[in-house]
Formats: C-alpha cells, sequence, structure tokens
C-alpha cells in the first residue's frame, strides 16, 4: 500500500545567491519509491529586505508578482533571509532587489483546529483511504495538505485555487471532483493528481511536488523545478515536514523491543534456572 518511504536527512553548506537551490544549503534525501529511489533537494537559505531582524509572520511580496510566507527574516549582504519556520534550519535566500514590499500574514488560523475531534478523525481516514488507493504514504499527503491549505477544507487562493489540496477549478473538473470544498472529494483528488505526477516524472518527488505547485509545463519547461521562490520555498517546506515525521517514526521503532523478542520470566529455585 504505502510507496513513499524516508530514509536519511542530512544538511551541509549555504547557498550562493540564485543559483543556490541546486548547489547550496544541500538537504540530501533518500526516498523509497518500491525500487528505493534517492533523490537529492537543494535548499537556497532565505533572507529578508530588513536591516534588523523581523519576528512577526509576513508576507514578502515579489516583483514577478510570487509571494513566500516567513516566519522572521534577516538582511545578509545583497540578500535577504526569510525563514520559513520558528526555528533556523530552514529558510531562502532571495535578492533584495527582487522584493517589492512586505505585507503583514493575515492568514486565518487552521479550521482544524476548531474543529471536532470526529471531523479530525473523519480527515484522517480520508486520507488513509485516499493514500491506500493511490499507494502512496499518508504522511506525505499530510504534508502536502499542511503546505497547501493549512488544513483549512475552506481555503482559497488569490488565484482559485481551493480546499485541503488546493485544486484549481479545472484540475478539480478533470479529477471528476465536482465540490472541492467537500474533505473527503478534495483529498481523493489531490492525491490521485500526486500518484499522477510521481508517475509521470517516474517517481521524482521533488519534481512532482514543484509541478503540483507551479504546474506540469513550467516544470517541463525548465526541465526541473522552475525557478521560482515560491515554489522552491513550496519543495522545500513539505520534504522538511515529511523527513522529520520519518525520522520520529525511526526513533520511536528503535525505541520498541523486536517483535520476537523473548521476555525472561522470573525462576525461583536454582534447577529452574539452569533449565
Amino acid at each position: 500500500m504505502v510507496v513513499l518511504k524516508q530514509a536519511e536527512v542530512r544538511a551541509t553548506g549555504f547557498s550562493r545567491g540564485l543559483g543556490g537551490f541546486a548547489d547550496g544549503l544541500e538537504r540530501s534525501f533518500s526516498i523509497c519509491l518500491g525500487m528505493k529511489k534517492l533523490l537529492k533537494l537543494g535548499l537556497i537559505s532565505s533572507v529578508l529586505l530588513a536591516a534588523l531582524p523581523s519576528f512577526s509572520a509576513q508576507v514578502a511580496i515579489l516583483r514577478n508578482g510570487f509571494t513566500i510566507r516567513h516566519e522572521r527574516s534577516d538582511l545578509i549582504g545583497a540578500n535577504t533571509r526569510l525563514y520559513l519556520g520558528s526555528d533556523n534550519t530552514s529558510f531562502v535566500d532571495v535578492p533584495t532587489a527582487e522584493i517589492d514590499h512586505f505585507e503583514p500574514d493575515l492568514t486565518p488560523p487552521p479550521a482544524i483546529a476548531a474543529q471536532s475531534p470526529s471531523s479530525a478523525t473523519s480527515l484522517q481516514e480520508a486520507v488513509l483511504g485516499s493514500s491506500e488507493r493511490y499507494r502512496l504514504d499518508p504522511d506525505l499527503v499530510n504534508s502536502v495538505i499542511r503546505a497547501e491549505s493549512g488544513f483549512n477544507p475552506r481555503a482559497v487562493s488569490p488565484k482559485g485555487a481551493q480546499g485541503l489540496m488546493q485544486l484549481m477549478p479545472q484540475t478539480a473538473t478533470n479529477l471528476g471532483v465536482t465540490n472541492a470544498f467537500d474533505p473527503k472529494a478534495n483529498v481523493d483528488g489531490g492525491t490521485r493528481y500526486l500518484r499522477e505526477l510521481l508517475e509521470r516524472y517516474n517517481f521524482d518527488l521533488v519534481k512532482a511536488l514543484a509541478a503540483y505547485n507551479a504546474g506540469p509545463q513550467r516544470v517541463q519547461r525548465y526541465g526541473g523545478v522552475p525557478p521560482y521562490y515560491e515554489t522552491r520555498a513550496y519543495v522545500a517546506r513539505i520534504v522538511r515536514d515529511f523527513n522529520q515525521k520519518k525520522l520520529a517514526e525511526q526513533k520511536a521503532a528503535q525505541k520498541q523491543p523486536p517483535k520476537n523478542a523473548v521476555t525472561p520470566h522470573p525462576t525461583t529455585t536454582s534447577t529452574s534456572a539452569s533449565r
């Protein structure tokens, strides 16, 4: 049932300007796709426009029209470093000249926080069902949902993408999803689409995620991840979240005793102990 499994994560080095996605702060990770394909993802280090660090969640509006949500920023030389999370391990370097302005992040909190336990359970049942149907790791599907909508089933992007997995209307129609705000239908359509992209790119997860975000035509045009900061940050965010889940699973499994381990029973006599 499960196709994607992560094996390891390591980070080395810093990015070098605009070419940093391939060369810089490299996070190499391996993902087992039935045949255990090795994928490598390079993250460019992110930067912000302010000379002093900014700590409130903001959105950087780039001159090309794309946006990057970040938690804080630093000015580093001619670049601005945008930190994508609350820690310092995930960031993107953007030339300061490419940033038009900043706006406060007014995105409402994820709707799942206000959902009843039964609603959250239903969502995870939908994720598990779709993951099994299309043979994907449910942790990967959850990581995509987190990046796309923050688990908000009513989310709508400025470009018109809808629901948990942010399906564009035409994409939803092609997938047979008549109501993109129906969590079960949206997750099923999004998971199916992600599976189709993985097959299209020979199970290259990085290319599949880039196509999910920017469109297959742009991945084809650039022969890989398009040179859009938003897409690069999107791919990095999902891979990092997915890898963290797999590492947590591995650590938890290491703490468990082997399934066939024998627990010795206390003995009461020297005779029984010698048998």
